[in-house]
């Protein structure tokens, strides 16, 4: 659909407001699919792609694909080629393991907190919490896309409720940063289970004030987490390579 421009004057300081904002949100729906392209390996480390080549295949115009693509390519997906398009590049570990290991410094600090006697503490979030994890195993939800939301809303929430808001917008940096990742520990029936069995571990130190076993047990579920993922991860890389492969001319 085309872009509608309102006439104003060129001294009026929101002028090209409508245009930058439609455009603003058309690269934010591109940035999102791309993303979920690289996360659910549509695309994969090593393809190459042109801007039209996107523009075509998600109906855009390519101002909003190459804002959306040198997002992607800040936050180290992809990289621009010189006069031969964009390249997604291979997921960073190192970026990776330093960015889980800031996560669980954040985390491991917050509950500590939620065991001091603090009034910044909000109970009501552990409460919620609480509704989730601490239920019996005939009603716990076996949807790995929920799963892998509440796992996420339930690290978020164990920083948010220790009162720093300053830890909890570093804390959700990191969280948005590891997400494309993060999703696979969630494609196994075991590590379902596993992930309720030690949420409400963690919980319940918490509830009774053990900071240092809320701590270690915390430590211990992102350790297992972290490394279940990079299994899946290059596992899945591996697989898409190859069907990527045979799905090429003469094959």
């Amino acid at each position: 659909m085309p872009f509608v421009s309102t006439v104003r004057s060129p001294s009026d300081p929101s002028a090209a407001a409508p245009q930058d904002v439609a455009f603003r949100t058309r690269a934010d729906q591109v940035y999102a699919q791309l993303k979920r392209d690289v996360a659910e390996f549509s695309l994969v480390p090593g393809d190459r792609f042109t801007e039209n080549e996107i523009s075509e295949r998600l109906g855009v115009s390519r101002t909003p694909v190459r804002q959306a693509l040198f997002r992607l390519q800040q936050e180290g997906f992809v990289e621009v080629l010189f006069r031969s398009g964009w390249r997604v590049l291979p997921f960073d570990f190192d970026q990776f393991e330093q960015l889980y290991d800031l996560r669980m410094v954040l985390e491991t600090t917050a509950v500590h907190r939620l065991c001091e006697s603090d009034h910044r503490v909000d109970r009501s979030l552990l409460d919620s919490l609480a509704s989730i994890w601490l239920v019996p195993a005939a009603q716990r939800s076996t949807d790995t896309v929920q799963v892998a939301q509440w796992d996420e809303a339930f690290h978020c929430a164990l920083v948010e409720a220790a009162g720093n808001a300053e830890m909890a917008r570093v804390h959700r940096d990191v969280t948005e940063r590891i997400r494309i990742i993060r999703r696979l520990d969630f494609t196994k029936q075991p590590r379902i289970d596993a992930t309720y069995d030690e949420h409400a571990k963690i919980l319940k130190a918490i509830r009774a004030n053990r900071g240092d076993q809320a701590a270690m047990l915390l430590r211990a579920h992102i350790e297992t987490s972290q490394a279940e993922v990079r299994k899946i991860t290059l596992h899945q890389v591996h697989m898409a390579q190859h069907a990527g492969r045979m799905r090429r001319p003469g094959r």
